[in-house]
């Protein structure tokens, strides 16, 4: 098969291609030929290696498997290039083909993972969380935001016939999840005209907020009160509550929640029982950082 000119890694086509998704803190860094930081020279733009991380994501943001039309459609690809950077991946053990479609593998968690769980608060975080998943006998997670999605990088699962399970590197819509409220709150006032306009509004249940006026007042309550409550919004008979979590300067670090399946409780019950616990958790945690 021809060699596709638009896999090369140089050329015209870097020229002014968004060097970062859009949305919130993401950019990308410049690095001058002296290694200092600078302006991004297009000829260090290495285009192949986008669009690799582009198909990765093409499989969040759609469905699990893909067939290669698909992927070449949702990525802009050709089907030859795309045909490459799949091919790569099964052949790197980050994808497998069956049949006519591709299905990412849990391989891909390295990616990040190994990331995050260097990150020294989450190590020290652990135990608490372990801790107040015994204790309130509901699992317990924690998650940083990623653009407008959550990513969750800890958690404590709590066994019983009915309970929450989240694994570290799902990923879920920050509109409709307590973490997600809890973090797009927590950004700086100048960011929020563009989390409101551009936010993904959608509805994955019958309760889900669509509507952006409302969604701004959500997370003006939310970042006045420091705490946030998901009613079935994401996932009918989930309910959650959620936190921030700061470091010893006070900066965001992520958020801690607690989800617990609406048979064993009411938005009542977990303000009234599990947010105080929950708080007092974050507060531990902030005081462990300090040391």
């Amino acid at each position: 098969m021809a060699e596709d000119a638009s896999t090369g890694d140089e050329g015209p086509a870097t020229v002014g291609r968004p060097l970062a998704r859009t949305g919130l803190m993401t950019a990308a860094p410049g690095w001058a030929d002296d290694g200092e930081a600078g302006e991004l020279n297009p000829r260090d733009y290495v285009s192949s290696l986008a669009r690799g991380l582009e198909v990765l994501r093409a499989f969040n943001r759609t469905r699990r498997k893909m067939t290669l039309s698909e992927v070449a459609a949702e990525t802009g690809n050709t089907r030859a290039g795309a045909r490459r950077i799949l091919l790569t991946l099964v052949h790197e053990g980050y994808a497998v083909a069956d049949g006519k479609l591709f299905d990412l593998t849990p391989q891909v968690l390295e990616l990040g993972y190994s990331v995050l769980s260097s990150k020294g608060a989450w190590d020290i975080a652990r135990p608490f969380i372990d801790h107040l998943s015994e204790e309130i006998r509901e699992s317990v997670s924690a998650a940083v935001l990623d653009k407008f999605e959550v990513v969750y990088v800890s958690g404590a699962q709590y066994h019983r016939v009915i309970s929450v399970g989240i694994t570290v590197g799902a990923r879920f819509p920050a509109h409709c999840t307590a973490t997600g409220r809890v973090l797009l709150a927590e950004q700086p006032p100048g960011h929020w005209p563009g989390i409101i306009q551009n936010i993904p509004l959608t509805p994955l249940t019958d309760r889900t907020v669509t509507n952006r006026h409302e969604f701004r007042r959500i997370l003006e309550d939310v970042r006045a009160k420091g705490w946030c409550l998901v009613d079935q919004e994401l996932e009918i008979g989930l309910i959650s509550v959620a936190v921030p979590l700061r470091n010893s300067a006070g900066g965001l670090v992520g958020a801690i929640n607690v989800g617990v399946p609406s048979v064993r409780a009411t938005p009542e019950t977990m303000v009234r029982d599990i947010l105080p616990r929950l708080l007092e958790t974050a507060g531990n945690i902030s005081q462990a950082l300090k040391r």
